[in-house]
């Protein structure tokens, strides 16, 4: 799938986020409520965005390491940035002994690239290599930033939803009070509506990053390669879904947790499957494949 179409599928998936709060907040008939709804959530995001790198790098533990500590990781992370023209991250090392990585950081000048002990022992350099080309085209996306919006809009539907339920108690006894079946339903099925958009917006952003990184690295296959090992070694060690964690799971380059069924259908990532096999079928277009 191309960026340009990626690029549409999320601009629109955000618009209808928009729309769903415009139609709760006119539902409750335009009240103050939503104004300070938008307000507080675009706080709490502004902050979000502002320090998310350092809030995942600490959920995983990571520490910042040096060039004579990770020679091979540092060469080609400034190979790629060069490759890229951007400046060069922060490196980082999560002691984890699951197989993973991620970039954070709102845009290139503040950027970390932070991998796992678990993906250090078990890939090979070349599969290392189409990771951080992957890692660094989230960031080159601007991912996090519309990460961050998504996070927002979504909040603020699910604060929406909250206040919905408090305003009928507050002295409105007058004929256009929404109905209470209709207010239950709003505060269940909007946060639900949002989350599950917010989650197709993340979903996007993985292929969007894995075509991206294929295109900087040259190297389509060894980043399908290094998704299934990734993706045999995450499974047998889930990470526990818990505190912190969860608010960096959506960074990283193979779901964390454990889960299929309904889990599946809250991830974060897309079917592993479905990213190798649109990987391999880039591969084949560009005549990219070195295996």
């Amino acid at each position: 799938m191309s960026s340009h179409h990626n690029g549409l599928k999320t601009a629109a998936l955000l618009g209808v986020l928009t729309g769903l709060i415009l139609a709760v907040g006119y539902w409750l008939g335009g009240s103050a409520g939503l104004v300070l709804a938008v307000i507080v959530s675009l706080v709490t995001n502004a902050v979000s965005y502002f320090y998310s790198d350092r809030i995942a790098l600490r959920a995983m533990g990571a520490r910042p390491v040096t060039e004579a500590e990770l020679p091979g990781i540092y060469r080609m992370v400034r190979e790629l940035a060069v490759t890229a023209g951007q400046p060069m991250p922060r490196i980082y090392v999560s002691p984890t002994m699951q197989p993973n990585a991620f970039a954070t950081g709102r845009n290139p000048e503040n950027a970390a690239v932070a991998v796992t002990t678990g993906i250090l022992n078990l890939l090979e350099p070349r599969e290392m290599r189409a990771v951080i080309g992957h890692e660094l085209s989230h960031v080159y996306n601007r991912d996090i930033l519309i990460s961050s919006v998504a996070a927002g809009l979504a909040g603020i539907v699910t604060m929406l939803a909250n206040l919905a339920f408090f305003l009928p108690f507050l002295g409105s006894d007058d004929e256009d009070s929404p109905n209470p079946v209709g207010l239950l339903l709003m505060m269940i099925l909007g946060p639900l509506a949002a989350s599950i958009i917010q989650l197709a917006i993340s979903r996007n952003r993985e292929f969007q990053a894995d075509a991206s990184g294929a295109t900087l690295t040259g190297d389509p296959l060894a980043l399908a390669s290094a998704l299934e090992k990734i993706h045999h070694g995450a499974s047998r060690a889930p990470l526990p879904a818990e505190g912190q964690l969860t608010s960096a799971a959506h960074l990283m380059i193979a779901n964390p947790f454990a889960g299929g069924g309904i889990a599946a259908m809250f991830s974060t990532h897309p079917p592993m499957q479905e990213r190798v096999r649109r990987l391999r079928e880039h591969a084949a277009l560009t005549g990219r494949g070195r295996w």
